[in-house]
Parts: structure tokens; sequence; C-alpha cells
């Protein structure tokens, strides 16, 4: 079965000084739910899987057993090109993650051409009282509403977002650095006026700082809204 072959695939790619890196970075997963395997090895089997016919099979066997398994499964999902099969699986993966770093590679190509579609399935996301699903949904619209698209409509709406949940926090304050520096003249309101949680506010201008897209001229100035 694809599932067993999938598993015997990822065990044979273990690297353990990476899964001792990987433990570092993620408190909370246990060391037995992962094995190891080194994200381009997994970006090189989800573009293989993507086009196996059987691949439902796998992406529907939840929970998975292993860390690299639900990574797996997000690159692969990443991959598809149909939007409505991207959203069952995404929706159905949301439930399980439990870490950053799940969450934050999942990165569907099938969104760019289907913004407007994307929309209404952000507020599904961003209205969840998970802290993964909620953060999910803050980075997509970082990932596609922040350019071309640019929507300020979400501005107030994720400033006025307050939590006690450090990855929330964190992606509010990923968001507002990275519209700094995309856009300014819309953002910088928001830090001038302290919209945000002490916390997230502080993390802002920080991460903004240490941005390379950000001017020295607009560095100075941030750090005067300490």
């Amino acid at each position: 079965m694809i599932i067993e072959e999938i598993k015997d695939r990822l065990l044979s790619e273990q690297d353990l000084k990476y899964k001792e890196f990987q433990l570092k970075l993620m408190p909370g997963i246990s060391f037995e739910r992962v094995i190891g395997v080194r994200t381009p090895t997994l970006r090189k089997m989800a573009k293989e899987l993507a086009k196996n016919p059987e691949i439902d099979v796998f992406l529907r066997d939840l929970p998975h057993e292993y860390y690299d398994e639900n990574n797996l499964a997000g690159f692969i999902i990443s991959e598809l090109k149909d939007y409505d099969k991207v959203i069952q699986y995404i929706d159905l993966q949301l439930p399980f993650i439990d870490n950053w770093a799940t969450c934050d590679l999942l990165s569907p190509k099938a969104f760019k051409k289907n913004r407007d579609r994307l929309k209404k399935d952000i507020e599904r996301w961003f209205n969840s009282n998970e802290v993964f699903t909620k953060r999910f949904a803050i980075e997509m619209i970082m990932s596609h509403f922040l350019d071309e698209d640019f929507d300020e409509s979400y501005f107030p709406r994720i400033a006025e977002i307050r939590s006690d949940e450090y990855y929330i926090n964190m992606m509010i304050a990923w968001f507002f650095a990275t519209a700094l520096a995309k856009q300014w003249d819309s953002t910088i309101k928001f830090i001038e006026n302290r919209k945000l949680q002490e916390w997230t506010h502080r993390k802002t201008i920080q991460k903004a700082i240490e941005s390379y897209r950000i001017t020295d001229e607009q560095k100075e100035y941030l750090r005067t809204l300490k």
C-alpha cells in the first residue's frame, strides 16, 4: 500500500543529526514522532507523489504517525493544481497541525490563480479558535494580499487580535513587519498608534529593523516607536 511505501521511504532517508536539530526548534514534539528527513528530500518526494493517482489515500490517512509525514503531506498539497481538492486536503490537515514548521510550509501553488476564492476560505480559517489554523490564515493573507492584490482591509482585523498564544502573536508580528517592507504608508499608522499588543508591537519593530527590505531611515524612525 502507498501508505507503507511512503513510511518505509521516509525511514530510509533518516538523518539522526537533522532529527536532533529539528527537535531543538520544536518544543513539545516528542522524539518518537520525528524521523529526521531533510526538507529538500521531502520536497523531491512531494513532487513525485503529487502525480501518483493513489496519493489521496495517504493524504486522508489521518492522523499521521510521524511529523515528517505531516510535512510531506503539506508539500504534496502545495504541489496540487486543483483548488477544490487543495482546500479539501487543507481542511483535513489543519486540525492535526501542532507546530509552526508544518503550518508554515503549506504554500499551495493553486492559491495564486484563485485569490478571489481564497478570501472566502481565509475567512473560515481566520475565525477558527485553533492556534495553527488561525496562524495559517494570517500567513495566507501575508503571502497573497500584500503585493499586487494588496488588501488593506485585513490590517485592522489582524491588529485587533488579542491572544495569549505565542505562535499567533509571532505570526502577527511577522505579518506587520512584512507589511512595513511592502506597504509602508498603509502599515506604519498601526505601529504609530500602537494598535497591537505590547509584546507584538515590540516584536514587529524588532523584525522590521532586522529586515534588509526596510531602509535605514525607516529603521531609525521605528526605533523611536518602541
